[in-house]
């Protein structure tokens, strides 16, 4: 029986695939699977992937010829999993060994859907250790009880898919929206807290997380950025009013993040982002507690972005 399914998605990633492949190897058991899914990569990711046949036991590789890109490679992984349990692992980010069983050992002790957990931030040589917002650790907790408050960092705000390990049987619950290209993490954080029954957070940090690498969505101003607000309209879509405030906050804290890396987008990008940043802002309820509010230079960033248009 398979207990544990890894899924990674991975496009263009020749100098960083072969680092998570290894980080796997050294992970392995007879009853993990690693379903490694090419989304069209169009550099030597594919023959590197290749190259780790005979060493990684339980790889299985699938190709899309056309990338479609993150949420639906993911969901396609999912698809063809098989394990008891679910992580995720992107193809530029590699795991510490022994991670893994580490993992599983977490979530069959507590018995709950699912897991989260630390990560390690890497930049270069650079090593930042990342907590996931709960301090209360190794206690299963219903997931809706930890989305507010909104003014706080919460567990909606740690949206990483690959920090933890998530019970199969979760069924839809696991599947990311399928055609975003960016922020598919958010309605998916937001619908696995709202929705499932039970989750912890433990103090496991064995994840490495690469951080500004070439060609990644964080550092790429091209249309898919759009992405943004589809993503924030699924967030608010059936929303109760209860979560509203928090939903709202994250929002307009994104989008001021987002605007205030303006320069990376051309001109015409650039326009088209602030067009709709200004209508999802008009379209949130003008009586919002203050609580929606965020930092003066925040503010002043959106308040001009009204402004203007």
């Amino acid at each position: 029986m398979i207990r544990l399914s890894v899924v990674v998605p991975v496009r263009d990633a020749e100098p960083y695939i072969g680092d998570a492949l290894a980080s796997l190897a050294r992970n392995a058991r007879a009853d993990f699977e690693f379903i490694v899914v090419d989304d069209g990569s169009a550099d030597g990711t594919a023959q590197v992937i290749e190259d780790f046949r005979d060493d990684l036991p339980g790889l299985v590789v699938l190709r899309n010829e056309t990338p479609v890109g993150l949420a639906d490679a993911r969901n396609l992984g999912l698809s063809l999993a098989s394990g008891r349990y679910v992580s995720f692992l992107d193809g530029d980010d590699w795991l510490a060994p022994g991670y893994l069983a580490d993992l599983v050992g977490a979530i069959e002790h507590l018995g709950c859907d699912f897991v989260r957990v630390d990560h390690v931030q890497a930049e270069g040589r650079r090593r930042v250790p990342h907590r996931a917002p709960l301090a209360l650790r190794g206690t299963v907790l219903k997931p809706r009880e930890h989305i507010l408050p909104a003014r706080s960092k919460t567990m909606v705000d740690y949206p990483y898919a690959w920090a933890g390990i998530y019970r199969r049987d979760l069924g839809d619950l696991l599947a990311f929206p399928g055609g975003l290209h960016t922020a598919e993490d958010r309605p998916w954080i937001w619908r696995l807290h709202r929705e499932a029954a039970s989750f912890a957070v433990v103090s496991l940090s064995g994840l490495f997380y690469r951080r500004m690498v070439t060609g990644s969505l964080t550092q790429v101003g091209d249309e898919r950025q759009l992405h943004f607000f589809d993503a924030f309209d699924l967030v608010f879509d059936g929303l109760e009013e209860e979560f509203l405030p928090k939903a709202a906050r994250q929002f307009r804290a994104l989008l001021a993040h987002h605007l205030e890396l303006g320069e990376r987008f051309p001109p015409e990008l650039r326009a088209r982002f602030e067009r709709r940043g200004a209508e999802a802002l008009r379209r949130l309820p003008a009586d919002l507690p203050a609580a929606v509010r965020l930092d003066p230079d925040r503010e002043a960033v959106l308040s001009a972005l009204l402004e203007a248009s």
